[in-house]
């Protein structure tokens, strides 16, 4: 793919390109990032990992979320060439361009390729939404942040 600033990613065949980020979006994702990365650290839970980076979910499955996180049990499926396979969560922050995609589309994908855990970060409404796979379709959730249990988000600071 070239190397335009764009997101390129194929969801099952077909490519889908987006425009780089803007700043706002960049900030929200670093703070995230590092809060989600300290914690994660800490307790030994795994790995934290930010765009870009290539998840394989299938040979005609690859998207580029803006954050990942793998367990510690699921360690093996990060290699050079990015993750190859569901990794335990993933976090796409909404942005005008990809908001669309990220509710419809790539839900649907994480979905099917049985990522456990998906987030939507929505800049707008300056909130977090949590789903969980369940029976093959995620579920919203409204009380804390799954898989982290622990974990606590000051959202004033985050989306500062």
């Amino acid at each position: 793919m070239p190397a335009d600033g764009r997101r390129y990613e194929l969801h099952e065949g077909e490519l889908s390109v987006t425009a780089a980020p803007v700043t706002a979006h960049q900030r929200v994702l670093f703070r995230l990032a590092v809060a989600l990365d300290q914690h994660v650290r800490a307790r030994g839970l795994g790995e934290v990992l930010i765009s870009p980076i290539d998840c394989i979910l299938s040979d005609i499955t690859v998207v580029e979320p803006d954050i990942v996180y793998v367990a510690a049990d699921r360690a093996a499926i990060v290699g050079a060439r990015g993750i190859e396979g569901a990794p335990t969560l993933v976090i796409e922050l909404l942005s005008p361009s990809t908001a669309a995609i990220d509710r419809g589309v790539k839900l649907q994908l994480y979905a099917r390729h049985g990522v456990p855990y998906y987030w939507i970060v929505d800049m707008t409404a300056r909130a977090i939404e949590p789903y969980v796979l369940s029976d093959a379709a995620y579920r919203r959730v409204t009380d804390g942040l799954p898989p982290f249990s622990e974990l606590s988000l000051d959202l004033s600071t985050l989306f500062a």
